[in-house]
């Protein structure tokens, strides 16, 4: 049996939420490519912390135009 674990959904989806009760949803939808890029990359620098990712997707997405 194979199990996929991925270690994104959890950050995409509270920093999805989190746009959301913001009102930038469409914010959100236009920078998910580039954030998904930036998570990525932490991971690959050995961040795990679900809750670290969040955050720094977050402060990322602030930074982003």
């Amino acid at each position: 049996m194979h199990t996929e674990i991925n270690i994104f959904d959890k950050p995409i989806e509270r920093i999805r939420k989190t746009c959301e009760l913001l009102g930038l949803g469409a914010d959100f939808d236009r920078k998910l490519p580039a954030l998904e890029t930036y998570l990525e990359g932490l991971v690959a620098e050995g961040e795990t912390s679900e809750e670290r990712l969040t955050a720094s997707g977050l402060t990322f997405l602030k930074q982003v135009p």
